[in-house]
This record gives C-alpha cells, sequence and structure tokens, in this order.
C-alpha cells in the first residue's frame, strides 16, 4: 500500500441528499419501539394468568410493570450519558439484545424475584433505547425530512398500543403468558438481523463536544420543553390509567374495551397525520393538540351522558396522544442539538415520571373525590402546558429543522 492508496472507509449511511426516507432503517427503529412498549405494557393486559401461574396477588403482579418503568427511569440520563461516545448501531443492538435476554428470562422464569430482576433491566434496555432513538432517526435523512423520520420511527408505539397489547392479551387465553413473551423474543430476533443487514451506522459524539448534564439541562428552550412533557404526559396518564372508572359513570361501563380500541386507532391516526406536516408547524401542532386534548377533557367530563360527545373525545385524546411522543422528541432534539441523545434521555426521565405519578395523582384524585374530578385535573394541568408551548417559540417549538 503505498502513501497515495486510499484507506478503506467504515460504512456509513451513503448520503442524505436525497429526498427519499431510508425506509429500512426507520421501520427497524419503529418496530424496536413496537417491542419495547409491547414489552412495558403486555404484563397489565396478562395480570390474572401471570399472577396464577406465578402464584402472586394480582397487585405484585403488578409491580412487573413498575420495576420496568424504574429501570428506565433510572438508566435513561446515566446510561445515555455514558454511552454517547459509542457507535450508534452497534449500541442499538445491545439495547434490542437486552430485550431478547430478559424477555426470555420473563418467559421461563417461575420465581418472582427472577422475573422483577429480568423486568427492571428490560426497562434499562428501553431507557437507553428511547434516548438514541430520535438522534438516530434523524441523522439519517437531511434537514426537510426530520420530522417525517421522526414520526415514522416512532409509529410503533401506537400500533403497540392498540393492536400489539390487545392481540397479546388475546392469545394468551390460547396459548398462555409464557409463550406470549416468547414469541416477542422471537419477533425481536428477526430485528436483530434487519438491523445487521439492513440498519446504517453512525459515529457516537465527539469527547470534545459532550456537554456535561447540567450544561445540557440549562440549554435554551429544553427545560420548557419538559415542562410540557410532563405535564402533557401527565394528564394523558391519569386518564389512561384510571379510563375505567371513568367510563363507569358513562353509558360505557361495559365497553372500556371499544373505547380504547377507538383511542389506539385514533392515534395511529394522529402520528400519521403528526407526520405529514411536522416539518413545516411543529409549533402549531403542539399548541392544537394541548388546547384540543384540554376542550375534549372538558367535554368528557361534562358530557358523561351523551355517547356520541364521549366518543369524540376519546378520538380527539387519541389525536393528540398519537404524535405527542414524535412532536416533542423533534423539539427537543432541535433544542439539544449536538447534545440531542442526553436531552432526549431527560424527556424520558420526564415521561417516566409522567407514567408513574398519573398513577398516584389519579389514585389520590379517585380516591378523595371519585371519577369525576378526572377531567378537571386534565385541564389544570394542560392549561400551563398550553401556556408554555405558546411562549416558548423561540428555540424547541419552532419548524423541525
Amino acid at each position: 500500500m503505498t502513501a497515495h492508496t486510499p484507506l478503506p472507509k467504515q460504512r456509513e449511511l451513503p448520503s442524505i441528499s436525497s429526498e427519499r426516507l431510508p425506509w429500512a432503517g426507520l421501520l427497524a427503529l419503529a418496530m424496536a419501539g413496537f417491542i419495547c412498549i409491547l414489552t412495558e405494557s403486555l404484563p397489565a393486559g396478562l395480570l390474572p394468568q401471570i399472577a396464577k401461574d406465578l402464584g402472586i396477588t394480582e397487585a405484585l403482579t403488578g409491580q412487573l410493570v413498575t420495576l420496568y418503568a424504574i429501570g428506565s427511569l433510572v438508566a435513561a440520563i446515566p446510561l445515555t450519558a455514558a454511552t454517547r461516545g459509542w457507535r450508534r448501531r452497534p449500541l442499538l443492538l445491545v439495547c434490542i439484545s437486552g430485550f431478547l435476554v430478559f424477555n426470555t428470562v420473563t418467559a421461563l422464569s417461575s420465581d418472582y424475584i427472577l422475573t422483577l430482576a429480568a423486568r427492571f433491566m428490560a426497562g434499562v434496555s428501553a431507557g437507553v433505547l428511547w434516548g438514541m432513538t430520535a438522534g438516530y432517526a434523524r441523522r439519517m435523512v437531511p434537514d426537510s425530512l426530520k420530522g417525517k423520520a421522526m414520526a415514522v420511527a416512532m409509529v410503533g408505539t401506537p400500533v403497540a398500543l392498540a393492536l400489539g397489547v390487545p392481540i397479546g392479551s388475546f392469545l394468551s387465553s390460547y396459548v398462555g403468558w409464557r409463550l406470549i413473551f416468547g414469541m416477542v423474543s422471537l419477533l425481536t430476533v428477526t430485528l436483530i438481523v434487519w438491523v445487521l443487514w439492513r440498519m446504517p451506522d453512525f459515529a457516537g459524539e465527539p469527547t470534545g463536544e459532550r456537554l456535561p448534564l447540567h450544561k445540557v439541562f440549562l440549554i435554551p428552550g429544553v427545560r420548557p420543553i419538559l415542562f410540557v412533557v410532563l405535564a402533557w404526559m401527565l394528564a394523558h396518564n391519569i386518564l389512561y390509567t384510571y379510563i375505567s372508572p371513568y367510563l363507569a359513570q358513562t353509558v360505557f361501563a361495559n365497553r372500556v374495551d371499544l373505547i380504547l380500541l377507538i383511542f389506539g386507532f385514533t392515534s395511529i391516526v394522529g402520528i400519521w397525520l403528526t407526520g405529514m406536516l411536522i416539518d413545516r408547524f411543529l409549533r402549531k401542532l403542539v399548541i392544537i393538540s394541548l388546547a384540543s386534548f384540554a376542550l375534549a377533557s372538558v367535554v368528557m367530563g361534562i358530557a358523561t351522558h351523551q355517547p356520541v360527545i364521549i366518543i369524540l373525545g376519546v378520538m380527539i385524546w387519541g389525536l393528540t396522544f398519537g404524535g405527542a411522543a414524535t412532536l416533542l422528541q423533534t423539539a427537543i432534539a432541535q433544542a439539544g442539538g449536538k447534545s440531542t441523545d442526553v436531552a432526549q434521555s431527560m424527556l424520558v426521565t420526564a415521561w417516566n415520571l409522567a407514567i408513574g405519578g398519573g398513577g398516584i395523582i389519579g389514585g389520590i384524585l379517585l380516591e378523595v373525590f371519585g371519577a369525576g374530578y378526572l377531567s378537571g385535573a386534565l385541564f389544570i394541568l394542560l392549561i400551563p402546558a398550553l401556556l408554555v408551548a405558546m411562549r416558548a417559540y423561540k428555540y424547541g417549538f419552532t419548524r423541525a429543522n
């Protein structure tokens, strides 16, 4: 080899000048998100079967969801910061392999403590995965397609909620809950092969460009977006967690399945609409979503005996929630700049705090005041979020470029 012989280059994405979406890579991220949400949510739909098989109460079985959320919560920021120098594809494979290992352990384990540990570690994998997904998707495309790329990468979440969890719960009656987790592991193996075959790789963040965590938090725009995430998702999780007590006072007392199906499918429509519009109207979509959800919460609280209005309210709720992850992750990716992954990990932490907080706050409201006051709590949370989004136009809530 002479001095003029070009050195071989490590494989990167060939070019992002094209105006076409790299569907193979983006759909791989979407499937990773699908597996992540499926892993998180399946125990809630399989509660009786798991409890009976492990010989524990349903309340103890519910902690399988709690441990997963705790794993994501405690791991997102420190592990994302620790791995931001890693190349992206190997890190993605580590996270996906975590789901393979810990879902397989869950499927085979007969020991409650071991199952809890597996759920915690699966949550750790999820925390790192969500911290890197937005930055990975945005690096695959030119500026004009970053919002659409995010929408595709995030589509796995509403699909898992709308189809994956209900189908898993239905099939468990015939094949058992352990085989359901085994099927998720088989799907994960398919994803690993897909990532190795078609996923582009990117370098990690250079050492000299890594901001300390507190400086990332102080980047203009990051804190307002985190506030909106916390308030918006608190409102969502209060309603989603306690949808059954809310519906018990309406004409849909025995049709929780129908309402959740409507919510799930409108969520998919919501993410499709978001993908079409986000690159031009990011801030407007955030404001419209928050205002619409606030209005829906009011009418759902007042018109408890009007089935058409309740369904309309649920549809609006689903439409606004479907695009929420894409909107908020795009906003914080813009604000975070070169520190996108760490900023995303802060969003993941706020999101998981909202999941836990929604269960706690909603439970207190339910016990002290009753289900009729849940919609009022939603409105109280959403109005400050709306005001912050309207004022924070200078940084994160702008066009997705």
